[in-house]
């Protein structure tokens, strides 16, 4: 049974496995984590250029996030080192930034959450590194199209399901896989929380989409198989197959009548090329 829970100032905000609602309130700390988040991501596309390292472009992140008031997220998150995740071709996601140079050719995710007033704004996109083949750019625009279906599918009513299987159909279609390892999440005052939003499932099935629910939505698809394998980092996902992978993600909140996006971008840098 889904446990439901309505944020008040006397919330625990654990990871108890209970959904939280969250209220004006809350809606108004994910608008301004979120368009920070956003304007970082903005900020970098000029920057993702063929012989840029990954940790260069982590450092801006590092610098921007600061700048804006906030502090990243990841940075000793579990251990972990870096201000954001970078993750190249076949890498699925959580790749991390070091002197490894960008090439023409390749494409690039690039996941930041900048913690502000104790918010979360968790938003990734793609980039397109110099001229890149016409079958990577088909998987990045499909990839974007899999995340716009899926929060299309987000408002009260619906259940996390609905989300999983528009996301699943779309992809498949283009015969591509759906990875299952990793999945959305859960957001607000805790960065991964409940719920998990998997990107494949049945209509009707899993928890019911409520008003006052914050998760991501980050499909992430890959030109082959879905299956994933963890590399001895720890951290560092890829595809078994070495194909390509591609993942964008929103954090959103379910409204009254759907969803609204808060790491959506203020210059209009939705899918890649950006201007």
């Amino acid at each position: 049974m889904t446990e439901y829970v309505a944020v008040t100032a006397d919330t625990n905000f654990a990871r108890d496995g209970a959904i939280k609602l969250y209220g004006p309130d809350g809606f108004a700390g994910m608008r301004a984590a979120g368009r920070l988040a956003a304007e970082i991501l903005d900020a970098l596309v000029p920057h993702v250029v063929p012989g840029v390292t990954t940790a260069e472009l982590d450092d801006i992140v590092r610098r921007m996030t600061l700048d804006g008031g906030a502090v990243p997220a990841t940075l000793g998150y579990r251990g972990y080192t870096h201000s954001c995740c970078i993750s190249i071709n076949h890498v699925v996601c959580h790749g991390i930034p070091s002197n490894k140079t960008l090439k023409d050719g390749d494409i690039v995710n690039i996941d930041v959450t900048p913690l502000l007033d104790g918010w979360h704004g968790d938003t990734s996109r793609m980039y397109l590194v110099g001229d890149v083949p016409l079958k990577a750019k088909r998987l990045v625009d499909v990839t974007y199209e899999c995340l716009m279906i899926g929060i299309e599918m987000a408002k009260p009513g619906n259940t996390m399901g609905d989300i999983g299987h528009a996301i699943q159909r779309h992809a498949e279609k283009h015969r591509y896989g759906v990875v299952r390892d990793f999945c959305g999440h859960g957001l607000g005052r805790v960065f991964h929380d409940a719920p998990e939003v998997v990107h494949v499932g049945r209509p009707g099935t899993g928890p019911e989409l409520k008003p006052g629910m914050f998760f991501t939505i980050e499909p992430m698809i890959n030109i082959g198989r879905p299956d994933v394998k963890l590399l001895d980092d720890g951290w560092t996902a890829v595809t078994r197959d070495r194909s390509l992978s591609a993942q964008f993600e929103h954090s959103i909140g379910i409204t009254e009548d759907g969803c609204e996006i808060f790491t959506q971008s203020p210059t209009g840098r939705h899918n890649p090329p950006y201007a």
